[in-house]
Formats: C-alpha cells, structure tokens, sequence
C-alpha cells in the first residue's frame, strides 16, 4: 500500500482547513465535501460532544453531508460548526430545498478549556476563516486546527499528562481505492504504538516526569486513583475516516465502526465514561467500483491507528506539558502483569 500527501486530502472531493490560536491553545478544522459525501458515524465514549449526528442514521432521509468541523471549546465549539454552513451556503452549496440550498455539516468536539489557563473558544467566523483557507493538498498535523490544545494521558491529572494534536494517514490500495483519516487525540488514557509494544504519550510520573504506564498505577492503587480522584469527563478523540468509493449510509456506518478499531489499538484505555469518543465516516464516490466492506474496514482501522500516532508524534510542547518527542516510549506491561498480586 502507498500514499499520496498521507493526509484526508488525499481523497477526491475533500478539502481541509484549520483555524488555529496558539496563545489560547484552541483551534477548529473543517473538512469539506461540496459536491456532498455519503456519511456515517460512530460514536463510542460516554462523554460525547456533537451537532447533526441524528441525521447521519441509515433510516434517516438525508443522505449526503457538505462538510464536518472539529473543534476544540467543548460544547461551546459546536457553534463553530456555523461558521462552514454560512461558508457552504455564500458559495452555492448544500442540500436542495424548496426555499434554499441548506448545507449539512455534523460536527463533533473537545474539551480544551483550561489550556494554558485560557476559556477561549472557536467561533463560527473561526470556522468560516477555515473554510477559507481549506485547500485539497493540506497535511498539516500536530498542533494546528482542534488539535492545538489536546492533552493525553490524563489518569495521573492533568499536570502529569503530555501532548496531544491532530494527526492524517493515507493508503492507496490496488484499483486506486484510497482510505484516509484526520484524528484529533485527546484522550484520557495513554497513546501506545501497537507495533513496538510501546508507550509513546501519556501520563507521566510526578518525580521524573517521565512515562508512566498509568493503567498499571490506577489498578495497583485502585482506591486513591478512581475512587477518590476519578478523572474528570473532559477528554476525547474524534476524527473523520473516508475514502473516494461510493458508499450507501449503512456501509459508511460500518466503515465508522470498524475504524474505531484503530482507536482501541492505539489509546489505553479506550472508549471510557470520562471520553467522548467520536468518528464520523465519509464516501466521496468518485471511483464507482465493486469492493468489500469487511476489507475496506480492516483497512479504515489501519490508517485511524496511523492517525492518531501521527497526531501524538508530530505535538508540540506547551504549558508545560511534553510532547512525545520529549519522552522516553515506554516498554508496555504484559496484561496479566497488570492484575498480579502485590
């Protein structure tokens, strides 16, 4: 498998912007599909922040979107996702209605409030900077867009915790199928590379300041670290996984579940209460071609992995928190070591 710019871009009818404030640690992204996408969505943690997603169920009549923005600010980003339907609209876009072309843009976002101890948020002139600025080559990644104030690895609290961001993966597979994701981390829990057996981000030790394997800490503590000081619902990693084939609701629904797969691999632990977990699933169908499901997710799951390591490594230090570039991986614990007796 190859790839091109190794970014969302990549598929055919897409295009990605950012809007980023560094000093304030927040920032939204935009990924647009003018001519409209087939789409679906999966969302997976218990503490989820999203606009729109009720209409990307398979039962439900409308069946293309012209855009996703994610967006820091907590709920309050979900405004943002205003700012690329006015954008959409002022360039002729959007859903055929009797009285006016209405664009459809679901939206999902994260907990950033508090970065750098600023309650800035994005807002939907931020949003319509975004699409602006949107372009079909865009490979940015680490601390730009939603990903500017992600943190990850939040078991230990927030001033143990690294450096999250924004990360894109690409493949193009045989037939020029190609399967891309964008991913915002922001996680709870640790980011491991699944490959070296590794941790590569998360919470770290207050004494050294260096990698923890936080897991192993909060069951061996059980009582101090979850029941006394259970981690605030404040963390989350969303994104958008597509590809240039043409897909019918359910199928981009089942694209959507299979891709968090990638998440599961790739964050320790996953999908919890405290996460908002979200990834919504887009087919341009620009190649009309045969193809199977059951593969195409395999290969979804692959590049959100990709993804969200991506995103992890490319992070920039801040506030004092590390990025990965900063830390020593951390040799993962095998499972059973995680329960042994003391």
């Amino acid at each position: 498998m190859s790839s091109m710019n190794n970014s969302l871009a990549d598929v055919t009818g897409l295009s990605v912007g950012h809007w980023t404030d560094t000093i304030n640690g927040t920032g939204c992204t935009v990924i647009l599909s003018p001519a409209g996408a087939c789409a679906g969505v999966d969302v997976r943690g218990s503490s989820p922040g999203t606009r729109e997603t009720d209409l990307l169920d398979p039962v439900v009549n409308v069946d293309q979107v012209h855009g996703i923005v994610l967006s820091g600010g907590s709920a309050y980003g979900l405004g943002a996702a205003h700012g690329a339907v006015r954008w959409l609209a002022d360039n002729g876009y959007g859903w055929h209605t009797a009285m006016a072309r209405v664009p459809i843009v679901p939206a999902a976002i994260v907990y950033d409030l508090g970065f750098n101890g600023s309650t800035v948020y994005p807002t939907d002139a931020n949003a319509y900077s975004a699409c602006e600025n949107a372009t079909a080559t865009d490979a940015s990644r680490g601390t730009v867009g939603a990903g500017t104030g992600c943190t990850v690895g939040k078991l230990l609290g927030i001033g143990n915790a690294s450096r999250g961001g924004l990360g894109q993966a690409s493949v193009v597979l045989p037939g020029g199928v190609v399967v891309a994701a964008l991913m915002v981390v922001n996680a709870v829990g640790d980011v491991v590379d699944p490959d070296a057996a590794q941790i590569i981000a998360g919470a770290r030790d207050p004494e050294s300041g260096q990698l923890a394997d936080a897991l192993s800490v909060a069951t061996s503590r059980f009582d101090q670290f979850l029941f006394r000081r259970p981690p605030t619902r404040e963390n989350t990693t969303i994104g958008v996984v597509a590809t240039n084939v043409r897909l019918t609701k359910t199928q981009a629904t089942k694209l959507a579940q299979m891709g968090q797969s990638g998440v599961t691999r790739t964050t320790r632990p996953a999908h919890t209460v405290y996460d908002g977990d979200c990834l919504f699933a887009l087919g341009t169908g620009s190649l009309d071609i045969p193809f199977e499901l059951s593969l195409l997710g395999a290969v979804a799951a692959h590049v959100v992995a990709a993804a969200v390591l991506n995103g992890v490594r490319s992070a920039s230090p801040r506030a004092g928190l590390p990025s990965a570039a900063d830390l020593k991986p951390l040799p993962l614990l095998r499972p059973s070591s995680l329960f042994s007796a003391s």
